[in-house]
């Protein structure tokens, strides 16, 4: 297959994903894909700076960054977070390694609002030849979401947004966001396909509602470039099967449906 797979996972569910989950990985890789993780890690940060007695604020959903909280976002990010996962998933017999986006000037950013949002990027340019060169050589890059400017200057970033960049730097497949639920259920049964106007219609319906709304959302802005399609699974369970199939919701540019 030899394919780019994205795979970013949200901080509140990193530290209860299963050991099926990196099972998951481990076949998805044995099927030829060439996955890359890109990690969250809010909660973990929240924790370390209610216990360093840092302050810290969000505006428009995005968490102000100062000198103070952007030095507990490196270290979680990039320390404490980061390895955890590379750990993990060497143990499930998965040849990893983990970067930010400092590394190789792997991210490089620009501000979003310095004077709001402090030490926020948004990324403007993905070294995909550094990444194209580890996944060639059977690594899985884990990537935490701290990025550069062009004064080499850390910034906090956020991870959908260094997801996406990521899987459109190196024209991914697929970009898989990693929850704790399956996908999206219907009538207590989930729904393998949809696409962005059948998700639109499900949200007005109530069929999705609450937190599953900004993941919907934006697994849809995601869909750009050469990005076929965006998937929601399941962290805690098995999301790609012996068979070859995803295990989730799959939400495509167009799904065709079958005749007869």
């Amino acid at each position: 297959m030899g394919d780019i797979v994205v795979i970013k996972c949200g901080g509140s569910v990193l530290d209860s994903l299963s050991d099926s989950f990196f099972t998951s990985v481990r076949r998805l890789q044995a099927e030829g894909a060439k996955p890359i993780i890109v990690h969250g890690g809010g909660p973990a940060i929240n924790g370390m700076l209610a216990k360093l007695e840092v302050e810290t604020t969000f505006v428009d959903g995005l968490r102000k960054t100062t000198d103070s909280v952007l030095s507990v976002a490196e270290m979680v990010l990039c320390g404490q977070t980061n390895k955890k996962v590379v750990r993990k998933l060497q143990k499930a017999g998965v040849k990893s390694i983990g970067l930010s986006g400092s590394d190789g000037e792997l991210v490089r950013v620009k501000a979003i609002d310095e004077a709001n949002l402090g030490y926020v990027g948004e990324p403007v340019h993905v070294n995909g030849e550094l990444l194209h060169m580890l996944v060639a050589d059977g690594f899985v890059p884990v990537l935490a979401p701290i990025g550069v400017n062009d004064e080499f200057e850390p910034y906090n970033v956020n991870a959908d947004t260094v997801a996406g960049a990521v899987a459109t730097a190196l024209q991914a497949k697929e970009l898989i966001f990693v929850t704790d639920v399956a996908g999206i259920l219907k009538d207590d049964e989930l729904v393998p396909a949809l696409t962005p106007e059948e998700v639109e219609s499900l949200i007005e319906e109530g069929t999705i509602y609450g937190g599953m709304i900004p993941k919907v959302r934006s697994a849809i802005h995601s869909l750009t470039g050469t990005l076929e399609a965006v998937s929601i699974v399941n962290g805690n369970d098995v999301f790609f099967a012996e068979s070859g199939k995803l295990i989730g919701t799959t939400i495509k540019k167009q799904v065709i449906h079958s005749q007869g």
